[in-house]
C-alpha cells in the first residue's frame, strides 16, 4: 500500500509480569501498520542508555525505522510498569522525567508531518509542554488531505480539558474507548447516550470518523453520517496491551485504502483480536 504515516510520541519499555516488551501507544501502532504494508515511523525520543541502545536494536531487528527517533542525553529512555487483572486488563504506572516528555521540533521532523498521509497521536506525550508544543505544531504541519488520528489514551491523571479540545480542533478522526468517552462526556456535557455523544463531538470539531470501542462488547464506527457496528471474535485472552493501538493502525490503514467502511472495521477488529492473543503490543 506503501502510505506514509508517522505517530508522535511515548516509546518505552513496558515491565510486563512476563517480562519487558518494546510498547508506548505511538510504537504500537506504527508497528502495526508497518504490518500492513505501509511505510511507517515513530517520532519519539530515547536516553543515551542502555535501555536505548536495547531499543534501537530492537527496532532493527523488527525492520522499524530509527531515523526519527531523537537521543536526550540527560534523561532516560521511558518505562512503565504494567499490572494485568485477571482478564488480561492493564494497568498502568508512567515515571515522570524521561526523554520522551522533550520530543523536539526538527527539520526533518517537519519534512515527515507534511509528507504524511496519516499521523496519530495522543495525551500522554502531551503531559510535558514541550512535548505537547511539539506535537502540536506538527500537526498544524501537515496538509489538509492528511488524516490527523486523535487516540485518546488517558493515563492515570496525564490529562486535562485543555489538551483534550486541543487535540480535538487538530484532529480530523478520533478513537476512544468506552471509559475514556465517559470522561469527554463531563468534560464536555454531552447529551444523550453514546450515539449521540458521538455525533456530537463529530459536530463541535468538525470530525469525520469517530471510533468507539467497548472491549468484549464491540466497536462502533461513525464516518461522515454512517455507523457501523461490529463485535470481536471469540478468541483467547493473553492479554490487551496494544490491541486499541492495533485497532487504530487497521483503521488507518483502511480508511486511508478507500475500501468500504465495513472492510475497514472488519480491518481494524482483526488486527485487535490478533494482538489479544499475544503477550504485548508488537508480539
Amino acid at each position: 500500500m506503501g502510505f506514509s504515516i508517522i505517530s508522535i510520541g511515548e516509546v518505552l519499555w513496558d515491565l510486563l509480569p512476563s517480562g519487558p516488551q518494546l510498547g508506548g501507544a505511538p510504537a504500537n501502532f506504527a508497528y502495526q501498520a508497518q504490518a500492513l504494508g505501509s511505510k511507517a515511523q515513530v517520532l519519539t525520543r530515547i536516553g543515551n542508555d542502555s535501555r536505548g541502545e536495547e531499543l534501537l536494536a530492537r527496532y532493527k531487528q523488527i525492520n522499524m525505522s530509527t531515523d526519527s527517533v531523537q537521543i536526550d542525553d540527560h534523561l532516560p529512555t521511558g518505562t512503565v510498569s504494567v499490572s494485568l487483572t485477571d482478564r488480561g486488563i492493564p494497568n498502568y504506572h508512567f515515571p515522570e522525567s524521561v526523554a520522551w516528555d522533550h520530543i523536539e521540533v526538527t527539520p526533518a521532523a517537519i519534512q515527515l508531518a507534511r509528507h504524511a498521509h496519516a499521523i496519530c497521536f495522543g495525551t500522554l506525550a502531551q503531559r510535558h509542554p514541550n512535548s505537547q508544543s511539539t506535537i502540536q505544531q506538527l500537526i498544524e504541519a501537515t496538509s489538509h488531505r492528511t488524516l490527523r488520528i486523535f487516540d485518546v489514551n488517558l493515563r492515570q491523571n496525564f490529562y486535562n480539558r485543555g489538551v483534550i479540545a486541543q487535540s480535538l480542533q487538530l484532529a480530523n478522526v478520533l478513537k476512544l474507548n468506552d471509559e475514556e468517552l465517559a470522561v469527554l462526556q463531563d468534560m464536555f456535557v454531552l447529551p444523550g447516550d453514546y450515539r449521540e455523544q458521538i455525533c456530537a463531538l463529530s459536530g463541535v470539531f468538525d470530525l469525520y470518523t469517530v471510533v468507539l470501542t467497548c472491549g468484549a462488547q464491540g466497536s462502533f464506527v461513525y464516518h461522515r453520517g454512517v455507523w457501523s457496528e461490529q463485535k470481536p471474535k471469540k478468541i483467547k485472552v493473553i492479554d490487551t496491551v496494544g490491541a486499541g493501538d492495533a485497532f487504530t493502525a487497521g483503521l488507518t490503514v483502511g480508511l486511508l485504502s478507500g475500501i468500504p467502511l465495513g472492510e475497514v472495521h472488519s480491518l481494524a477488529e482483526e488486527m485487535a483480536s490478533s494482538v489479544c492473543g499475544q503477550v504485548g503490543g508488537m508480539g
